[in-house]
């Protein structure tokens, strides 16, 4: 496999944008700056309002409906998956469906590697969002199992839900991530500098909606 230097350098700076931020969002949850941080208080304050009623429609309503949105993402990256192994076993076949667009590359291996590429992405995304599923499956479970508000509270259970949610909306997040990036990758065809301006503005609109967004103050807001 032959590529260029640039080539080289735009694949190497895409994995160390993705890599690095998510590090770098990792380290800034020890300050509390980030949307899962004021989420998690959210989800603090719901844990401990779960065990003072009986009647838990409405927190197994949300797990449904969150584990809802996990699945259907699942499901779409499988879809997607399945197109793009298709479309790497037909590579002429797919280059020469895209002959007419403008700024697109059109050498095979370029398609091949951008193929792959975006097929490990998705895969990535796929794993990550049915992992995501099955905590909130367990977290439903831990639902259930919490004492009602006549009985004695059991404070390691909540804990434990909590931390088990807070892995679920993490995992939930990651897999959107990969769908960001993913975007980013689209551009490979086209050329490597493009490339890496579009996975460098991809990091920059996570950021932003991480740290700056009217979500973010809307959330702390009600803390």
């Amino acid at each position: 496999m032959y590529l260029t230097t640039l080539e080289w350098l735009s694949l190497l700076w895409f994995l160390s944008c993705w890599i690095g931020y998510g590090r770098y969002s990792g380290l800034k949850s020890t300050h509390g700056q980030r949307l899962q941080d004021a989420l998690q208080i959210y989800i603090s304050r719901w844990i401990a309002q779960v065990g003072k009623r009986d009647n838990r429609i409405v927190d197994t309503s949300i797990v449904a409906n969150i584990e809802r949105n996990a699945t259907f993402m699942a499901s779409s990256s499988l879809l997607i998956i399945a197109g793009l192994v298709t479309a790497i076993g037909s590579t002429e076949k797919s280059l020469s469906l895209f002959t007419q667009l403008p700024f697109v590359r059109f050498d095979p291996q370029t398609w091949e590697i951008g193929l792959i590429c975006l097929t490990l992405a998705f895969a990535y995304a796929f794993f990550t969002f049915t992992w995501c599923i099955r905590q909130w499956s367990f977290a439903s479970i831990l639902i259930g199992s919490v004492p009602n508000a006549n009985q004695p509270q059991d404070e390691r259970l909540e804990q434990s839900l909590g931390q088990l949610i807070s892995l679920a909306v993490y995992h939930f997040n990651m897999g959107l991530r990969a769908y960001y990036f993913s975007v980013a990758l689209l551009t490979w065809f086209i050329h490597p500098l493009v490339f890496m301006l579009a996975t460098t503005w991809i990091v920059l609109v996570l950021y932003r909606r991480e740290f700056h967004s009217r979500t973010l103050k809307a959330l702390a807001a009600g803390l």
